[in-house]
């Protein structure tokens, strides 16, 4: 139970990191994305603080619901089971690789819509002057593409966690058959 809790806050804990992270590019870009594109849950406009106010309410439940899964994946069964050692690199790797499509995402939105592709920020862009929409369009690409690859990521993460416990276990079954 205390190795499943381990990979649960770890999880979380670089969810959130990451997510902070994140959100200190997007808010310097687009502050608009913060004030404009949400709930005014914060009272500030002040960019480094929403990124952490922000990085933390968007992120830790993702963490939570990531690291609850990848426990069940590593810890569940009769196969053996795997700890947060056997996890920690796939899961900052995740972070790494989600932050790169999202930096890749959010220039790919910027060009667009500095292009005028029309409907690359919605409805958001009624709302906004139309100065501010190719920053916008950067943080509301990073902020999609990054929850879209940290959920395939995280799937691709439980799937791999299955496949080596399983890997580890028929290695068991014909050690002991030969042994025998």
């Amino acid at each position: 139970m205390l190795e499943a809790l381990k990979i649960v806050g770890f999880s979380v804990l670089c969810a959130v990191v990451y997510g902070i992270m994140h959100d200190q590019v997007t808010a310097h870009v687009s502050l608009e994305y913060f004030t404009v594109g949400h709930p005014p849950v914060f009272p500030t406009e002040q960019p480094v603080l929403l990124a952490i106010g922000w990085g933390i309410i968007a992120t830790w439940w993702v963490g939570l619901i990531l690291g609850s899964a990848l426990a069940c994946s590593a810890r569940i069964g009769r196969w053996p089971k795997l700890g947060l050692t056997a996890l920690r690199r796939a899961i900052v790797m995740l972070m790494l690789v989600s932050g790169v499509l999202a930096l890749g995402a959010g220039t790919i939105g910027w060009f667009l819509t500095n292009a005028n592709v029309p409907g690359t920020i919605g409805f958001w862009a009624s709302e906004l002057p139309a100065d501010q929409h190719s920053r916008f369009a950067f943080a509301a690409w990073a902020h999609s593409v990054s929850y879209l690859a940290g959920a395939f990521g995280g799937a691709v993460i439980m799937v791999r966690t299955a496949l080596k416990r399983r890997a580890l276990a028929q290695a068991a079954s014909a050690s002991s058959t030969n042994s025998g």
